[in-house]
């Protein structure tokens, strides 16, 4: 199965630009990736060490009610559309070798 990584570009820039109009994005913010298992071959410890030594804080969440899913999160990024997409590219290549698919993405201020 390929992935789609134009359409989630283009993704990825409508809904920065949405919330830019909606609610004014902050200059800096920490930005947090999110990815599902999506196959059995999933392991989201080794996706997690990979994504570590490239500075990424990885958790993954198990008991909030949904399916569980890796959060992979860059601190202190300068937010833009470009930003955010080239952390979610290098994290959605790393995951889809592990068994994960991209599941949006989120900020923290």
């Amino acid at each position: 199965m390929s992935h789609d990584f134009k359409a989630q570009k283009a993704e990825t820039t409508a809904t920065y630009a949405e919330m830019q109009a909606e609610h004014g994005l902050p200059d800096v913010a920490d930005v947090d990736y999110f990815f599902v298992a999506s196959g059995e071959d999933a392991d989201w410890r080794a996706l997690a060490d990979v994504l570590t030594r490239s500075d990424y804080i990885c958790e993954f969440v198990e008991d909030d009610g949904d399916q569980p899913y890796l959060v992979a999160s860059l601190t202190d990024q300068a937010i833009s559309a470009d930003g955010i997409w080239v952390g979610e590219e290098v994290a959605t290549r790393a995951a889809l070798n592990h068994g994960f698919a991209p599941d949006g993405w989120g900020m923290q201020g």
